[in-house]
């Protein structure tokens, strides 16, 4: 009877990818909705710390994003994209069977 994977070691590509994405998406998300409250130059630590992780996955979705989507939006596109990338990225990574499965 073969060993079972072990649930995180043997699968560490597909968390390092499924995390990094979350922390990006989930961090646009808070970036965009921190900015309702705040100005864009706010002393705020936490907000600081969201603009500066977020500022590059921010700057390349902006490339290839229409522009007439408002800068102040571009954030919230960011996060979409992240997610959707991370859920293509779980397609793949079980496919392959580089994901951990809830069965067996």
């Amino acid at each position: 009877m073969p060993a079972k994977p072990d649930f995180f070691w043997d699968f560490l590509p597909f968390w390092i990818v499924a995390y990094g994405l979350a922390t990006i998406g989930w961090t646009c998300v808070g970036r965009f909705l921190m900015s309702a409250f705040l100005p864009p130059d706010s002393p705020n630590y936490i907000y600081r710390w969201f603009v500066r992780l977020t500022a590059w996955p921010v700057l390349f979705v902006g490339f290839f994003t229409p522009a007439f989507v408002l800068p102040r939006i571009l954030p919230l596109v960011t996060a979409f994209w992240a997610f959707l990338l991370r859920y293509v990225a779980y397609v793949l990574f079980a496919r392959y069977g580089l994901a951990p499965t809830l069965g067996n």
